[in-house]
């Protein structure tokens, strides 16, 4: 194969016209060309005046061979040993797969339900209805990301993001996401994603058996020996000797277990802050210069500014079209967070407005300091916003000249159930509310209009990130023989690809010890 890049199409223009630029590109006569593939695409928009797809690709001309595609190889397990793995998110997943390919049958609790029965729940607690802490955005079938916009990019570096990438595409998401530069799914394909990966995995012999949450640990000559779980038909112990922990980064009460059994954790840092809402429109004429018609997607931003006071200030899982969830996952705590479906038609664009905070930070001390302080800011908004659910809201015209907000003024906030407008400074600690003074100007001056006085600012946003970290060594291991710690809650990875591919990280190392267990 023959790699071409630098490959430009106009908005709008058949992707056929790529065989005519590669022959160009290469100089052979376009009869030549055998096979192509697109390799990346990716919008150039910084010259407002000549918007245009970048593409590169991999030509085989005729009479050449074939390429053998690039393959992940899973090597047959010998043991009758049956892994344990708790949460069914990205990494869980992955581990699954990984090991369920691998002959080993796991097991997977998860404490959420299916997929289907999960999105009813967070549909119902939306429009007003009871929140489910064992069901809802944080838990459930496919982890936090199924409610979000399904961002797939990732800023790290690892053989294993094609093979995610791939495999994501097998059960479901579209093809494009192998090579977009800015690869998403989307909240409505995500759910069919997830259900087709998990029934793959029941078909080599694994297991998911949801609403099923890991309670406990039972312990044997400082090794793991089993794993107590608490599910609908009642309490039970799981003999097991390899555990891979993907909880996820809001299971608090486990974090809580852990440290109880003498897991050794520590803090980590993490962000705080509140979701941005603007027009849709207002991002696409900031971000092309022009209305943004039909043939191009929904304008995306992703800024960071260091403030003049001394540290950073950064946006978040933007969402082109989307809409401000609800995210609690405990009882009277209202979270935040942003999501978009596959189309991004929605009128409002959204992204979270974070501050880091570092453990020196934490008005608690401890391993889980961090945890203690979100929820503790969680609760806060919960009952300034007079319970419900609803959350604290406030315009950024007012958030700025430092006064409380009584309504609207031309951006209709999206988060469901309803926003109690008010005072974001009730809520948030002083020093996240003038890291965001300080940085909305300044993100104004990058991106026209972000600081626009009718934006709405609607929090908390807490849960940017796990604000725990469980060490493990160079086995993939924790102190505590048999507990593999991964994904974003314990500490290893940030967003739904990296999550994935540390999930087969730790897959891999557990298959080892598994063969040379069996040995």
């Amino acid at each position: 194969m023959r790699a071409v890049s630098g490959l430009k199409l106009l908005p709008g223009e058949s992707e056929d016209r790529l065989y005519a630029l590669s022959a160009e590109a290469l100089g052979v006569p376009l009869r030549l060309i055998e096979e192509l593939t697109i390799t990346r695409k990716s919008l150039d928009a910084r010259r407002k005046g000549s918007i245009h797809w970048v593409y590169s690709a991999a030509v085989r001309l005729r009479g050449e061979a074939a390429e053998p595609q690039e393959t992940y190889d899973i090597p047959a397990l010998e043991s009758d040993e049956r892994p344990v793995i708790a949460g069914f998110g990205p990494a869980g997943m992955f581990a699954a797969l990984y090991l369920a390919r691998a002959g080993a049958r796991p097991i997977v609790l998860e404490r959420g339900a299916d997929a289907e029965t999960r999105r009813a729940k967070v549909e119902r607690f939306r429009a007003g209805g009871e929140l489910d802490p064992q069901c809802n955005v944080q838990f459930g079938e496919g982890g936090a990301g199924t409610f979000s916009d399904g961002k797939l990019n990732t800023g790290t570096h690892d053989g294993r993001i094609a093979f995610v990438l791939r495999e994501f595409a097998a059960h479901g998401a579209p093809r494009s996401v192998v090579y977009d530069a800015k690869p998403h799914v989307g909240t409505d394909v995500l759910v069919s994603v997830v259900t087709s990966l998990r029934r793959e995995i029941i078909s080599l012999g694994g297991e998911v058996r949801f609403m099923s949450r890991l309670d406990g640990l039972e312990l044997s000559g400082g090794a793991l020996a089993g794993a107590y779980v608490s599910s609908a038909g009642g309490e039970y112990l799981l003999p097991c000797r390899h555990l891979l922990l993907a909880t996820g980064h809001s299971a608090r009460d486990t974090f809580e277990m852990l440290l109880r059994c003498g897991v050794p954790m520590e803090p980590k840092p993490f962000s705080l802050g509140a979701r941005i809402e603007h027009p849709q429109s207002a991002i696409d004429l900031a971000q092309y210069g022009a209305p943004r018609g039909a043939l191009l997607p929904a304008a995306d931003y992703s800024l960071s500014v260091r403030l003049p006071g001394g540290g950073t200030a950064y946006t978040f899982c933007m969402c082109p079209g989307g809409e401000v969830i609800a995210a609690a996952s405990e009882s009277g705590g209202v979270v935040t967070n942003g999501m978009s479906y596959s189309r991004r038609d929605g009128k409002n664009a959204n992204s979270a407005l974070l501050v880091p905070v570092r453990p020196q930070d934490f008005p608690h001390a401890g391993p889980l300091g961090g945890m203690l302080w979100q929820r503790e800011i969680e609760r806060r908004a919960f009952e300034y916003a007079g319970g419900g659910y609803f959350a604290p809201a406030q315009l950024v015209g007012d958030f700025l000249a430092g006064r409380a907000s009584s309504g609207a003024a031309g951006v209709e906030p999206s988060y469901a159930p309803g926003v109690f407008w008010g005072d974001l400074r009730r809520v948030l600690p002083a020093r996240v509310c003038s890291g965001m003074a300080e940085a909305l100007p300044l993100l104004g001056r990058r991106l026209r209009g972000f600081d626009a006085p009718a934006a709405v600012l609607t929090g908390p946003e807490t849960r940017s990130s796990s604000p725990v970290r469980i060490p493990r060594g160079a086995d993939r291991c924790s102190a505590l023989r048999g507990l593999y710690p991964c994904g974003e809650g314990a500490g290893w990875a940030g967003g739904i690809t990296s999550a994935a591919v540390d999930g087969l990280r730790v897959a891999e190392a557990v298959a080892a010890d598994m063969s040379a267990v069996g040995r």
